[in-house]
């Protein structure tokens, strides 16, 4: 495989193919870590399969009646069994495609920036796997207020590849919505994003969490969208306090030479 060293020119850039060659050769790394994640999912299916489902069989408890899914066609079992596997993959694969991610979106990766991708991995991931679990924890709620609705005396019977992309899409977008912190960090780091600027927009960007949060939650009710956006806002506010520090600390090294006005001799 191609190496994913961005080539530049004299003059440091890059060009459109140099950039597309690229971004295909992370994309198909990425593609090959969630296949063999998605080899583990699928060893593990039943498991798996068991614990999205419970929701639905704790509610047939609780009424007494008849709610779980169904498999109306003959290969919707087979397709549920790969979607539910690459889901699987996905989580397994995310230290993989995460640092694919922000190696593309660093320029040229030098051994500051190498250093920079590798802080972003570790605090991405566990953030990722926490918005999975947070997700997961809301499965339940978010199910039982659906079903609700359901008429006293009717049968619940779920197209299984519907319900289990509802869940798995539930459990994503909590995941890639607890990254918001570490991009904004990421971004801070290599001066695209100044910590006056993030402190400045606050407001637009508590009202854009909350839409997000409106719009990613399924459900009606504001608990579960003010679950998903209590998080997300504190873990803003932590990502500014930590620009901050990050820019103080570009200031104590920031060499003398930069202050001087364009028309005076610097000590340089």
């Amino acid at each position: 495989m191609p190496s994913l060293r961005r080539q530049r020119d004299p003059e440091g850039r890059m060009s459109l193919g140099d950039h597309l060659r690229e971004l295909r050769n992370r994309i198909t790394i990425s593609a090959i870590a969630i296949v063999i994640g998605g080899v583990v999912g699928w060893a593990y299916y039943e498991r798996v399969i068991d614990a999205l489902t419970r929701p639905l069989r704790d509610i047939a408890a609780q009424r007494h009646s008849v709610v779980n899914i169904n498999f109306a066609g003959m290969t919707d079992a087979f397709a549920l069994q790969l979607t539910t596997s690459l889901f699987v993959g996905l989580i397994i694969a995310s230290p993989i495609w995460l640092f694919q991610i922000w190696g593309f979106i660093v320029p040229g990766l030098t051994s500051k920036e190498k250093l920079v991708a590798r802080l972003f991995v570790v605090a991405a991931v566990p953030l990722f796997l926490a918005g999975c679990f947070f997700a997961f924890i809301m499965v339940p709620k978010a199910v039982a207020v659906l079903l609700g609705f359901t008429p006293t005396g009717a049968y619940n019977l779920q197209d299984g590849s519907q319900y289990l992309n509802f869940v798995l899409k539930f459990i994503v977008a909590f995941g890639c919505a607890f990254l918001l912190p570490v991009f904004l960090v990421a971004l801070n780091l290599i001066g695209v994003l100044p910590a006056r600027a993030m402190l400045k927009g606050w407001r637009p960007a508590v009202m854009i969490i909350l839409v997000f949060a409106a719009v990613m939650t399924p459900t009606p009710d504001a608990y579960t969208m003010l679950f998903l956006a209590t998080p997300m806002v504190a873990l803003y506010f932590a990502s500014v306090g930590v620009a901050f520090l990050v820019d103080r600390r570009k200031e104590e090294h920031k060499p003398d030479w930069l202050e001087v006005p364009d028309d005076q001799a610097s000590a340089l």
